[in-house]
């Protein structure tokens, strides 16, 4: 009976979901410095069921401006990114680095963030176009990262996130936080201190959020450095990257 409850409430929940999701995709044109991108977003998302990775946010213009300015920290790297959403970040990065792996969690956003990558594939606009896959990552889960690392069993030269923890509902960015640091330190500690770092375009949404994103860090046994010069106001959000390395 116990059962039969739990999985009546899970279709709820899928029906209910179906709800929320909007896949009316628009092209969509951005420049970052010489480079334009073409990619399909939503202009507006659902908050709800975690659909906020189907449009472009603030910290991702952020970290694309940065890497558009520093385009040799990418020549040659290999890369994963958390938390792609559309992939705005990942792709942007293909056309410099040695091969990229985009990740997210949710299904829906994984479809959008596929059809992105045939894109720009079929554009010809990548240099790693072979070597530009999605796969799915749920922060935390060991599982999905190991079978990850077992296609790069060197690990990774980069990690990239930008706006990466929404403050949608403060108890979901609270509770992923640690999460999101428990799977930056697993990459990181595959290559070694100094052989790896996690760049991080960050949005201040709330000043709890703030000190969190710092604290956890060092829990986790990560030293966080900011880039000189990346301060930076992006609508009427301040914005700030991170360069965070094992300690």
């Amino acid at each position: 009976m116990e059962r039969k409850e739990k999985n009546e409430e899970e279709e709820e929940i899928i029906c209910l979901e179906s709800f929320f999701i909007n896949d009316n995709y628009q092209l969509t044109t951005f420049t970052f410095g010489s480079q334009v991108l073409e990619l399909l977003c939503l202009q507006s998302a659902s908050t709800d069921f975690d659909l906020t990775g189907q449009l472009v946010w603030p910290g991702a213009m952020l970290l694309n401006n940065y890497l558009s300015k520093n385009a040799e920290m990418l020549q040659g790297c290999s890369i994963i990114e958390l938390g792609s959403g559309v992939g705005v970040t990942g792709i942007l990065c293909s056309r410099f680095c040695r091969e990229i792996v985009l990740t997210d969690h949710n299904e829906e956003v994984l479809k959008i963030l596929k059809k992105n990558i045939e894109l720009h594939k079929s554009f010809g606009t990548s240099n790693s176009s072979n070597w530009m896959t999605a796969e799915k990552l749920e922060w935390g889960n060991s599982d999905q990262l190991n079978q990850i690392l077992g296609s790069h069993l060197g690990g990774f030269d980069l990690i990239l996130g930008a706006d990466i923890y929404i403050l949608i509902k403060k108890f979901v960015a609270q509770n992923s936080i640690p999460l999101l640091f428990d799977t930056v330190e697993k990459l990181l500690r595959v290559r070694g201190k100094d052989q790896c770092k996690f760049i991080l375009g960050y949005i201040s949404r709330a000043k709890v959020m703030d000190l969190m994103v710092v604290s956890e860090a060092v829990k986790h046994g990560l030293h966080v450095t900011e880039i000189a010069g990346s301060r930076s106001v992006i609508g009427n959000l301040g914005g700030v990257i991170y360069d965070i390395t094992l300690q």
